[in-house]
């Protein structure tokens, strides 16, 4: 009997979907909350030090490269990354199935407690929002509001002492309660010291406000939710309901996972690549910022690279690196730029 087009057209879908699902299929759906805190708890070092608290990028130009990115970061893969937010607009452009968030402070993995607590607890952007800097929801944002009318809708509404403490409590409930966590006395105090900033300063943190290196004249946390791309596109992480969505689903299946660890360090990145390598995935793209140019001052950059070499990659794996210029005038920070990870880390050795 002659196949119909139908019959080839349903073939040919439930071919993609078998393709899609062996792609993905090496990487866990979800972690139990069990094995999320012993790989976040196992695969870190001791806490390490940095010249700032950098509770938020102060790069305007990071989504200079997404459109490029997506052209070569594959779907379904492991994405790494070190810092705040910004990894977020990198994951919802990439769309991995597990990401990594290795960082030398402690500070930084307290920091993405409080954003998965967040994004667990909120049912849309606005909520997210609302929780992220303790004010009251206002009245007139729907899904498809802009990230620029949820921001300019915010910007004047009042904080609240109540929303603050209730907000807090719940983030620590969630985490020790619901998913068991043993957070330290210091972890409940690092969260406390960066959800008390979010609150204190509202969405217009700078990178600069908590004391940071650098002056004031930085963009504001409104200022990177509603920069673009070249082309005047919005790709941030909350840029849309469906962006939000994938985030607010992979930290819910415990699949972000932070990590104290120094990208020069004997451990981290090289217990992230182990795993990976057990779980037969490859690494699509990591998140660098400028770090690599502490590495060589340090003259530790070859441990980070021997330590990268080690992961798995392929030819589409892809570096991120925060870059000085790009045209975003003084005061605005970093750029970005992406680089080939086999390529750049050619010679050295696993």
């Amino acid at each position: 009997m002659k196949p119909t087009r139908r019959t080839l057209l349903v073939a040919a879908s439930l071919l993609a979907v078998s393709v899609a699902a062996v792609r993905t299929a090496s990487l866990p759906s979800r972690l139990s909350d069990q094995d999320f805190w012993r790989l976040s708890s196992e695969f870190s070092e001791e806490d390490g030090s940095f010249r700032s608290d950098n509770l938020l990028s102060n790069e305007m130009g990071l989504q200079y490269v997404v459109p490029d990115l997506m052209k070569v970061a594959k779907p379904g893969r492991a994405y790494m990354g070190v810092g705040p937010e910004q990894n977020f607009t990198y994951i919802v452009a990439t769309k991995p199935a597990m990401a990594f968030i290795v960082d030398i402070r402690r500070g930084n993995l307290d920091l993405q407690l409080m954003y998965k607590a967040l994004f667990e607890l909120s049912s849309d952007r606005s909520e997210f929002v609302s929780r992220l800097f303790a004010k009251k929801r206002p009245d007139g944002l729907t899904p498809k509001s802009t990230a620029s009318e949820i921001f300019a809708k915010f910007w004047n509404v009042e904080t609240s002492d109540q929303l603050y403490n209730e907000n807090l409590q719940a983030i620590t409930n969630l985490l020790e309660k619901k998913h068991g966590f043993a957070l330290s006395k210091l972890d409940r105090d690092g969260i406390e010291y960066v959800y008390h900033a979010f609150y204190w300063f509202g969405p217009r943190l700078q990178y600069s406000s908590t004391g940071n290196f650098g002056g004031g004249n930085q963009p504001t946390y409104a200022d990177l939710m509603t920069a673009t791309d070249l082309d005047g596109v919005n790709r941030g992480y909350l840029a849309s309901e469906d962006n939000f969505r994938f985030l607010k689903d992979l930290e819910s299946k415990n699949l972000l996972v932070p990590v104290v660890g120094n990208f020069g360090g004997p451990k981290a990145i090289r217990a992230v690549g182990r795993y990976l390598k057990e779980q037969g995935a490859v690494v699509s793209t990591f998140y660098l910022s400028n770090v690599e140019m502490y590495l060589q001052q340090d003259g530790i950059w070859g441990n980070f690279c021997n330590s990268v070499s080690s992961l798995p990659l392929d030819d589409s794996s892809t570096f991120i690196r925060s870059v000085r210029g790009g045209g975003l005038g003084p005061g605005f920070g970093l750029g970005s730029e992406l680089g080939n990870m086999m390529q750049d880390t050619k010679g050295c050795r696993p």
